[in-house]
């Protein structure tokens, strides 16, 4: 199966959102860190899963990801995404 044609309007969407990607992601980190501040119990980890996802989406080294996520501490994840901003 073949690739459906794109229209122009379409390519520059993907092209945006691949050149954006790292700012998309980081985004959605700070997003889930507030979640994360709010929330415990299984929506908690739910949070953590998705938040781990977008750590390693803007370039966190894992073990680095591994230390904040066994720590658990919302104040240290912040002041680490504030170094991407």
């Amino acid at each position: 199966m073949t690739d459906p044609q794109r229209t122009k309007y379409q390519e520059k969407v993907i092209k945006n959102y691949y050149r954006n990607r790292d700012a998309i992601a980081l985004q959605k980190a700070m997003e889930q860190l507030t979640e994360l501040y709010l929330c415990e119990g299984k929506k908690r980890e739910t949070v953590w899963q998705r938040l781990l996802v977008n750590l390693e989406k803007i370039g966190l080294p894992a073990d680095q990801i591994r230390h904040l996520r066994e720590q658990d501490d919302p104040t240290v994840i912040a002041e680490v995404l504030k170094k991407f901003t």
